[in-house]
Formats: structure tokens, C-alpha cells, sequence
């Protein structure tokens, strides 16, 4: 080897040396951050899991994505369990039905927290979350998603609150009778919020649970800006800029989301990070599936699980992942529209978030390392790991208090 070649690869190994010691350093810095501030993801679908077959939160889990274990490997302090409803039929049987189903849901988390209350335990309030870390145990909330578990019955808020929801989604991917979708292949039914919607958004106020704005179509989105007494949440979104899709926000609620005082919390589901590129493998296998099943929403609950079963083994197959520096550019983005204090994360896990470099509950640091990458401080990362929606949590008392 002549001197300049053995030059050029001393300079080689000397990059990779520097490179691999700053990694370790941003490693090591964002370990540092999570035992100091409160981190919390906003969405998970985890409980779907729970209902389908024996799923212990207490242990390390391969067929998921959240566990008690790996929140402490990940370094997420709180999770949002929610209570998944699909859209089914709008008549007083099928809201009997839907209602035992929920509480059943409650049930099931509730006594998985229980069972493994030694390393866990509900939260119902920023305060109980906050003990629970300094405790050395994770913190899980409940949400609720899709207002269609309360049928016409406004009430049913109070109970669910009282089981531990702190928000509810007001819709899923139709229309119900509370609002539109925003992915309602039928088109609006009600040109945004309904009437009784109206009603469910002060029902809301009034006991103090959080108005999820995810899955609402744009309109019902400014009327429940318009309406609503406190801030708002977007439990697992993103930015319509960066990624044309309808379940997205666009900036315009970005900044009508800022005015409220409310926070969007940016979704790790790929199709909402990056356009797709054209995927015939995929689509193949999407369209063979619902021509076999038809619309998840109008099956029957075992049905159900088998669809849901099937479209997450095609997807985690044969989609193409986005990576953590895009779900980092979304956040960006949040950041240069709206500023630091409206945005979060809420990965979705278990109904589809996953993207390269964060595909379980373990990897959340990874993104924290990504935000010590681009310049974020400790400060603006507490704020985007929970800060923001703790904000937002402490004013919707508030405001129920006042």
C-alpha cells in the first residue's frame, strides 16, 4: 500500500471513528433526557391485541407493539390505551351491542394494569403520571376512539369517563352521529358536526375529557374548533403538506389548531408520513382482501379480528416503510407553521404505526436521537414528548373546574 492510499484509509477509519463516537454521544444525551422529563405516546391500539388472545402487558410481547417491558427499553413513561369501536350499523341494538363491547374493552385493560401492578398503573390525570415515573413504574391512560361507543346517548360520556377515558376520538373512518370522516367513502352526511355532536362537544367540556380531532372530516374539524370552550387534540396525525392524505392536517388547522391552544400529535403510520409510491404488490393484496371481507366496519366482531389479523400481516409484508427522519419532518414542520407548543407523538402501534427505525414501543428513543440530530434542545423535546398535551390535559380540567 502506498502512503497515499494508507492516507486516504487512516481518514477513512478516522470519519467512521468520530461518526460512530457522535452517535454514541446523541445515544447516550437522549437516555439522559427520557429519565428526566415525562414522556408519553397519545395513541395506541394496542387493547385490539388484548381482546383477540391472552396479551400480558407485564411481559416482552412479539405479536405487538407496547408492553410495560419495552416502554422501559424505549423509554416511554405513558401510553394512551384506547378503546377501539369500529363503525358498525346506527340503531338501538347495534348500540347495546357496541356498548357492552366497550365496556368489555375497559375491562380488559384495566385488569391487564391491575395484574401487573407492581411495574404499572392507571393514569388519570397528569399527576398520577408523574408519580408513577417517580415510582419507576409506567403510566397507562385510557382514550377512547370512535364516538359511536355512546350511540345517541350523550350520558354514556360520564361513564366512560369514569372507567378512565380522557379523550374520545369523535369518529372513525365513517360517518357517525356525531360528525363526518374524513375518509367516508360516502361522502359528508352532515357538512361537519351534527346537532348532537354540538351537544357531545359540551357534554365534553363540561366533564373534562379531551376532543380528539383525528379522523374528522376538515369541517367538522373548525366546527369543533369553533365551538369548543378548551383545546383541542389530534391523537395520532399528521401534516397534510408533507403528505396528501385526508386524515392529515393541513396547515391551515395547523394554525387554527395553534389559536386553539391545542396540539397535533404527529402519527407513525408511513401512508401519513410519505406519499406512497406505487405499490401493485400491495394494492393487490388489499383489494383480494376486502373483495373477500367487504368493509371491516360492518363485520361482525369475530370477522373483525380475523380482517384486522390478515391486513396487518399483508401490510407489515409489503408495505414500504417510512423512516424517523420523516416522522421528524413532520414535526418540523408543526414547529416552522405553529410553533414548538402544538405538537406531539402519537404512533398509532398496533393499528398500522410503525416506520423503519421505530417499529415497537423499544425504539421511541430512536426519534428523540433524530430531534438532538437537527438541534432540538432538552427543552423543546419535553415539550414534543408530552409536555404540550400535558399542557393541554391541565387546561380542559380547567376549564371543567371553572
Amino acid at each position: 500500500m502506498n502512503k497515499i492510499a494508507g492516507f486516504v484509509l487512516f481518514l477513512v477509519i478516522l470519519l467512521h471513528s468520530s461518526c460512530r463516537i457522535s452517535e454514541d454521544r446523541l445515544a447516550t444525551r437522549a437516555d439522559k433526557i427520557h429519565r428526566k422529563i415525562l414522556t408519553i405516546d397519545s395513541h395506541c391500539d394496542t387493547p385490539l391485541n388484548m381482546i383477540r388472545n391472552d396479551y400480558d402487558l407485564g411481559v416482552r410481547n412479539d405479536n405487538g407493539c407496547v408492553d410495560f417491558p419495552r416502554m422501559k427499553e424505549g423509554g416511554l413513561d405513558a401510553e394512551f390505551f384506547v378503546v377501539f369501536i369500529g363503525q358498525g350499523p346506527r340503531n338501538d341494538s347495534a348500540f347495546s351491542s357496541v356498548n357492552m363491547r366497550a365496556d368489555e374493552i375497559f375491562r380488559t385493560i384495566r385488569a391487564n394494569i391491575e395484574k401487573n401492578s407492581n411495574i404499572s398503573g392507571l393514569a388519570c390525570s397528569p399527576d398520577e403520571a408523574y408519580r408513577l415515573k417517580n415510582e419507576g413504574k409506567r403510566a397507562a391512560f385510557i382514550g377512547l376512539e370512535n364516538g359511536y361507543a355512546i350511540g345517541l346517548d350523550r350520558t354514556r360520556l360520564k361513564h366512560y369517563y369514569d372507567l378512565g377515558a380522557r379523550y374520545m376520538t369523535l369518529c372513525h373512518s365513517m360517518n357517525n352521529d356525531i360528525c363526518d370522516s374524513s375518509t367516508d367513502c360516502a361522502g359528508p352526511e352532515h357538512d361537519g358536526l351534527s346537532s348532537f355532536g354540538l351537544q357531545v362537544v359540551e357534554e365534553m367540556n363540561r366533564l373534562g375529557m379531551i376532543i380528539d380531532v383525528s379522523h374528522i372530516s376538515d369541517n367538522a374539524f373548525y366546527d369543533v374548533i369553533h365551538e369548543s370552550k378548551a383545546p383541542v387534540i389530534a391523537s395520532h396525525s399528521s401534516c397534510r403538506a408533507l403528505c396528501e392524505h385526508p386524515r392529515n392536517c393541513t396547515d391551515d388547522m395547523l394554525l387554527a389548531l395553534k389559536e386553539n391552544g391545542g396540539v397535533i400529535q404527529i402519527c407513525i403510520v408511513s401512508e401519513y408520513l410519505k406519499t406512497p409510491v406505487p405499490n401493485p404488490e400491495l394494492e393487490s393484496k388489499i383489494n383480494d382482501l376486502t373483495t373477500r371481507w367487504g368493509n371491516p366496519d360492518t363485520l361482525n366482531p369475530e370477522d373483525r379480528k380475523k380482517f384486522r389479523t390478515e391486513f396487518q400481516e399483508i401490510k407489515e409484508t409489503y408495505t414500504r416503510l417510512a423512516t424517523v427522519s420523516d416522522v421528524v419532518d413532520h414535526i418540523d414542520h408543526v414547529v416552522q407553521v405553529s410553533g414548538i407548543d402544538h405538537v406531539g407523538i402519537g404512533t398509532d402501534f398496533d393499528g398500522g404505526g410503525r416506520v423503519e427505525g421505530c417499529v415497537d414501543v423499544s425504539q421511541m428513543k430512536n426519534i428523540t436521537i433524530e430531534l438532538l440530530r437537527r438541534g432540538y434542545s432538552r427543552s423543546d423535546i419535553a415539550k414534543i414528548w408530552g409536555g404540550n398535551l400535558i399542557r393541554v390535559f391541565n387546561e380542559v380540567q380547567k376549564i371543567k373546574d371553572s
